[in-house]
Parts: C-alpha cells; sequence; structure tokens
C-alpha cells in the first residue's frame, strides 16, 4: 500500500486509535501526515475532557509522534484555507493541509464536514477510521497484525488480553476492524 493519509485531529485522540494508526504509519503500511495545526487541535480536546493531563507529556507525544514518522508534518498550506468552502469552516485547515500534501485520503470521523463532492475534485477521499483500517487489514494483513501485537505489547498498566484490546477498539468505533482482525487472534 502507499496511500497517503492526512489524520484528523478526532483520529488522533483517542489514544487508542492513534496508536494504531501511528503503528501502522511506522510500518510504511502507508504515510501518516498532519499538521502543527492538528496536532494542537488533539492536545486541545485531550486537555479539555481530561483536565488532569499535563499539557508538556502530550506535548512530549507530539514530538515523539513527528520524529517517528518519515515527513509527516504538512506545511504551507495556510494560503488555501480561505479559498476553499467546506460545511463546518473550522475544517477548511484539514482539506487545505490534505491538498498541500496530497495526500490520496482523509481519515476522519467527521465525515459529514469533508462532503464527498468537494473533496473528490481534488482527488481525495474521506474514510472513516474503521473503513481506513479494514482496508490496510485486508490489504497486507501481516504487516497489519504485526502492528497490533506491537501496540498491545506496549500497553502494560494494565496489560490487556488479546480478546480485552479487542473490546478497547471496539468501544471505539472499530468495528468491521475487530470482525476481521478476530481470525487473526492467535497472532495478535
Amino acid at each position: 500500500m502507499s496511500d497517503v493519509a492526512l489524520l484528523d485531529a478526532n483520529v488522533l485522540y483517542p489514544a487508542p486509535i492513534r496508536d494504531i494508526l501511528l503503528q501502522l504509519a511506522v510500518e510504511d503500511v502507508f504515510w501518516g501526515r498532519w499538521t502543527e495545526d492538528i496536532q494542537e487541535e488533539w492536545i486541545e480536546a485531550l486537555l479539555r475532557n481530561e483536565p488532569h493531563r499535563e499539557r508538556v507529556a502530550l506535548e512530549r507525544t507530539q514530538d515523539l509522534m513527528n520524529q517517528a514518522t518519515r515527513d509527516a508534518l504538512i506545511t504551507g498550506y495556510e494560503l488555501l484555507i480561505n479559498c476553499l468552502e467546506l460545511p463546518d469552516p473550522d475544517d477548511r485547515h484539514v482539506l487545505a493541509a490534505a491538498i498541500v500534501g496530497r495526500c490520496d485520503v482523509i481519515v476522519t470521523r467527521n465525515l459529514q464536514d469533508f462532503p464527498i463532492e468537494i473533496v473528490a475534485l481534488f482527488g481525495i477521499k474521506v474514510q472513516h477510521p474503521d473503513d481506513f483500517l479494514a482496508y490496510c487489514l485486508e490489504n497486507v494483513a501481516d504487516k497489519f497484525c504485526s502492528a497490533i501485537k506491537k501496540v498491545r505489547a506496549r500497553l502494560k498498566k494494565p496489560p490487556y488480553s488479546v480478546e480485552e484490546y479487542l473490546i478497547i477498539l471496539d468501544k471505539q468505533g472499530l468495528h468491521a476492524t475487530v470482525e476481521k482482525l478476530r481470525p487473526h487472534a492467535a497472532i495478535l
């Protein structure tokens, strides 16, 4: 696979989805991209929902993300923002970044904010993270399962059995992905 995927803030937070997407990007299942604005957006959302978190720790996560993935950070898209029309004007920066970053797909939970008839003009698709991950799993099952195994192995406080981990993913709305992973449970 060689898809270039812009990861919207709502798939970088919550952590279970971010962890999978980043591990897959690190393993070159796809090329994961984002902007500083997207990074700031997920950090702000997490701090609103979990005010006990420390910004410094989240910024460290942000730095590690930028270091771990090849050329993930998109810049130079700002002038394009005001030229775009979307149902939610606050999402124009995401589409602008996807255009400048030559992305094939925007991975987001907010599908309604990126109408197909608009993003298709730029040769870009929009996919829910469940659809995107299920697609990745179908196309590179070995690498995908290896990535899931690595992510699950890093979770030590507490550790999770395969079934417990799949339940976590299912609660994140990754229903199709979980169903496609179940036959591979022995190697996760």
